[in-house]
């Protein structure tokens, strides 16, 4: 794909439905929600410094997007609603997030499931007690 095929022609922040909509010269268009965006930052933070690094975002289903900064002619700044802003989203990282979105989504609903984690802030899920281990957990 070339880099005029991954530069949208037009973004648009839905902040009612909390979606930002990216559309694209050859008629792709792709609605991608803040918390779906949080949640998959390019950042360090969220991605680690290598495979295997990467931490689970856990409580960000109210999260919104205050700003997007634009980064020369390659990529967005996304500035969240809980303060994280060191993402840098080039058009091939958005452009593939968005044709990968539904794929993604469930495979991080599935880490929330495995990791007894909760997308909700207001909802903490801590396990009292592991069957599996066979004791109360420290």
């Amino acid at each position: 794909m070339s880099a005029d095929h991954n530069t949208p022609q037009h973004i648009k922040l839905h902040r009612k439905s909390r979606e930002l909509e990216l559309i694209y010269s050859d008629g792709a268009q792709h609605r991608l929600s803040c918390e779906f965006l949080r949640v998959y930052s390019p950042s360090a933070e969220v991605r680690g410094h290598g495979r295997g690094q990467e931490v689970l975002q856990t409580g960000k289903k109210f999260v919104d997007i205050n700003d997007i900064i634009p980064v020369g002619n390659y990529a967005l700044q996304l500035v969240f609603s809980d303060g994280h802003n060191s993402g840098i989203y080039s058009w091939g990282y958005l452009r593939e997030l968005g044709e990968q979105r539904e794929a993604l989504w469930q495979d991080y609903l599935q880490q929330l499931h495995e990791a007894g984690a909760s997308r909700d802030p207001d909802e903490q899920v801590v396990t009292l007690f592991d069957p599996a281990a066979g004791k109360p957990e420290a």
